[in-house]
């Protein structure tokens, strides 16, 4: 005589793994899902395409530095006058990298998100590769735009180039490397200090205040120190020509990622390290 056995259902659930392609995924679709997302970033690419059309339509060679707005005619080639906007979109790329860290903090909703991630770190990283990635194609094209549109502006002028002419289009996708580190930085920044108000007066001391008040050091500190400066390091390889006392194109990109490296580290650490 056989003995049936009921067995009772598990209730035990499957544990799910997120893979890195779904962080990665998750982290693009709350990019897009957000209006000031792209509000901002078009934004950002508004001021690098206007103010170097504009730069390139007001150009006056007679015109001195000292006498024209600012930064358009230290420039001593066309490269140097159509991305005059570049000072003004990293500032746009960085805020928005901020806001994409440490806007989850200011929500609340970094939790949930650690929630699904335990190991944290992949949050950190994807965060960067998505919005480093979306920052470089944007920027990449917004500078061959800006020069496509100011370049014809400056016809008949000395300092006319073509786009075949030697170290034009290195300077062009180099807007575009220092632009998305610049994005990266500001990611590094929100998720280190996890306050959007902060990391954004960080950004803006370490991109605008910090260069200007090294001029107010001995000239000999200046000089040693200033082409190490993260936005003079970085925006090195958006320059045609490089004066004697700056870094090397690929030298000052160096740089510039090694100081990008440095914060995200430091987000890293402080993600392990302490709760959100």
């Amino acid at each position: 005589m056989s003995t049936l056995t009921l067995t009772a259902p598990s209730t035990t659930r499957p544990r799910y793994r997120l893979s890195t392609k779904g962080v990665l995924h998750a982290e693009w679709t709350k990019f897009w899902s957000l209006r000031s997302s792209w509000i901002t970033l078009a934004v950002s690419l508004f001021l690098l395409v206007a103010f170097g059309v504009i730069a390139a339509i007001t150009y006056d060679p007679a015109i001195t530095t000292a006498e024209g707005p600012p930064g358009q005619q230290a420039a001593s080639d066309a490269v140097g006058v159509i991305l005059t906007g570049a000072t003004f979109a990293s500032l746009a790329i960085g805020v928005l990298g901020v806001l994409m860290s440490a806007g989850e903090y200011t929500t609340g909703s970094i939790r949930s998100t650690l929630a699904a991630i335990p190991s944290r770190l992949p949050v950190l990283w994807s965060k960067a590769t998505v919005f480093g990635a979306i920052a470089l194609v944007a920027t990449t094209i917004g500078a061959f735009a800006a020069f496509a549109l100011g370049n014809p502006q400056l016809n008949g002028q000395d300092i006319a180039l073509s786009l075949t002419d030697d170290g034009v289009v290195r300077s062009l996708l180099g807007a575009g490397l220092y632009l998305g580190l610049v994005g990266i930085l500001g990611v590094a920044l929100g998720a280190l200090l996890r306050s959007s108000a902060g990391a954004i007066t960080v950004l803006a001391g370490v991109l605008l205040i910090v260069p200007g008040l090294t001029s107010l050091l001995p000239d000999s500190w200046s000089d040693t120190i200033s082409p190490y400066l993260p936005s003079n390091a970085g925006s090195a390889v958006m320059s045609l020509t490089q004066s004697s006392d700056s870094l090397g194109p690929w030298t000052g990109l160096a740089v510039f990622a090694g100081w990008v490296a440095i914060a995200l580290a430091a987000a890293a650490y402080r993600l392990v390290r302490s709760d959100a």
